[in-house]
């Protein structure tokens, strides 16, 4: 059960790791970025095609660019964090106590 929920996580991870180097470089091509963060191709395209389904970014001659959701993503990313951090805590806290 928590092995999906990890590998969620890793492939958000992923995600943001797309979305934040697309915000440096951009304009980027998908090779360019598969370069610069060591990931395969395929993994790369993956990512950018959910980023672009989500609005994040876009396609544009010279290689995708952000949008203004991305900014908006990375600046609530910690708050995000720290509730998803929380609610993990409380789960970590009732299993304690049913121990």
């Amino acid at each position: 059960m928590l092995a999906k929920l990890k590998s969620e996580i890793e492939l958000v991870s992923r995600h943001l790791e797309v979305i934040r180097a697309v915000v440096e470089h951009q304009p980027i091509g998908i090779m360019k970025l598969s370069e610069v963060l060591d990931l395969p191709y395929h993994r790369v395209r993956y990512s950018l095609r959910i980023l672009e389904q989500e609005g994040y970014i876009r396609a544009s001659p010279a290689g995708a660019v952000a949008t203004p959701l991305a900014s908006d993503l990375l600046s609530g990313l910690e708050g995000e964090v720290d509730e998803l951090i929380d609610l993990l805590r409380v789960i970590k806290q009732e299993n304690s106590r049913n121990l």
